[in-house]
């Protein structure tokens, strides 16, 4: 009853429909990491060499973001969806063609290009449609994403690499895609609202006018160093359970699941106490549970899977609050006319230091004779203290939007 009043039946499958766009994106970038213990090996290539891979696909997605972002706000958005959806979905058929390194990361750099426009987009939407009081509940919904990616698409997408080859997700990924394609084409309505409020002519202008806001460069100055965690720790969390933890490649398609389905749950219950108590304050407590818990996990050596399980579930719950809560406060800092191009500059951002975040894990992290890694503690202490500066960061636009509705 409660949701019946809150959202309308079109806004339901708006969040629906967003979050199936998510999940297919989330999915491409995140199957790259568990796979990274098969990839190593048979393309016989290093940790270095896999952090580029991963770190590829953020650069391209930057680089983008910030070339689409004078376009974001010229024209209709469901468009502007469709046309970077297409081309993320050809990119990702690259990768399951892909037969050797170099031509995996050429399909890397290419799905990025489009796969990196995507987000800004979809929050774009989701700024549009949906009153600033409620965006913290369809943050945590389409923030499930990455809980259904978990839940649904890794354990399969493993399954898939164990009985074919890592080439297996990739199509997966493109056949689910297609459908989804097909729904927002036939089903979702155009956006267009925001075109009357255009006064740069120039694309390039708007995209000037945008980055030299003062209040809008302090927010971005906010986000270099939110992806920080994920970036860092994602490419080689599959190859530190197996080779430090002392998990098997079949115990990780158990762990996704598990932490996933816990996740299923936080997500909702996240975006509603972002509403409820504050954005800001979910923001600094994922942050402070986030922090201890990769202090804790990085610092492991042989453990149960059981025990990874909860550590696992623990710390994907604190990375949620920070990401839906920061996430629901930033749809808030820009006006109608900028708010395509500040979401794509700030989806840039985030991407480019998350790829910088990757190649700087790849340069901390060192494989041992034996395969272990080694360094893996220095890791999660640099992304310990990335975590306490961007809470302090936040804080400013907070303060913005805070003083901004008070108006």
């Amino acid at each position: 009853m409660e949701q019946t009043q809150i959202f309308t039946p079109y806004q339901k499958f708006m969040i629906a429909v967003l979050s199936f766009i998510q999940f297919t994106v989330v999915l491409d970038f995140m199957v790259l990491s568990p796979l990274g213990a098969i990839l190593m090996p048979e393309l016989h290539i290093t940790p270095q060499q896999f952090g580029l891979v991963v770190s590829a696909y953020a650069f391209s997605a930057g680089a983008s973001g910030l070339l689409a972002a004078g376009f974001a706000d010229k024209f209709d958005r469901k468009k502007f969806l469709l046309f970077f959806y297409v081309g993320f979905l050809i990119g990702t058929a690259f990768c399951a063609m892909a037969p050797t390194y170099e031509l995996l990361m050429a399909a890397r750099i290419f799905t990025g290009i489009f796969g990196g426009v995507i987000g800004s987009v979809s929050v774009a939407v989701i700024s549009d449609i949906f009153k600033p009081e409620v965006r913290g509940r369809v943050m945590g919904f389409v923030q499930m994403s990455f809980a259904a990616s978990q839940v649904l698409g890794l354990p399969i997408g493993l399954q898939l690499a164990n009985m074919f080859d890592w080439h297996a997700p990739f199509w997966m990924i493109v056949m689910v895609g297609v459908l989804v394609g097909i729904i927002i084409l036939v089903k979702m309505q155009p956006l267009t609202q925001h075109l009357a409020y255009q006064k740069d002519g120039n694309p390039f202008v708007h995209l000037f006018h945008t980055v030299s806001k003062p209040h809008y460069l302090r927010a971005f100055s906010s986000t270099v160093l939110l992806a920080t965690g994920g970036f860092m720790l994602m490419p080689f969390g599959s190859a530190f359970s197996t080779k430090n933890l002392g998990l098997t490649l079949e115990q990780l398609p158990v762990l996704y699941a598990v932490t996933g389905v816990a996740a299923l749950f936080f997500g909702p219950m996240i975006g509603k106490l972002s509403d409820r108590f504050g954005k800001y304050n979910m923001f600094v407590i994922g942050s402070l549970i986030s922090s201890l818990l990769v202090g804790i996990f990085c610092n492991l050596g042989t453990t149960p899977l059981q025990i990874i399980m909860v550590i696992n579930v623990i710390m994907f719950a604190g990375i949620s609050s920070r990401m839906i809560s920061a996430s629901a406060l930033m749809t808030s800092v820009p006006n109608l006319e900028d708010r395509g191009a500040f979401m794509s500059v700030n989806s840039s951002i985030q991407q480019i230091s998350g790829g910088l975040a990757s190649l700087l894990a790849g340069a901390i992290v060192v494989k041992a004779p034996d395969g272990h890694l080694e360094r893996y503690d220095w890791l999660g202490y640099t992304v310990i203290a990335s975590m306490i500066i961007s809470v302090i960061l936040m804080k400013w636009v907070d303060n913005f939007v805070k003083n901004k509705e008070a108006k």
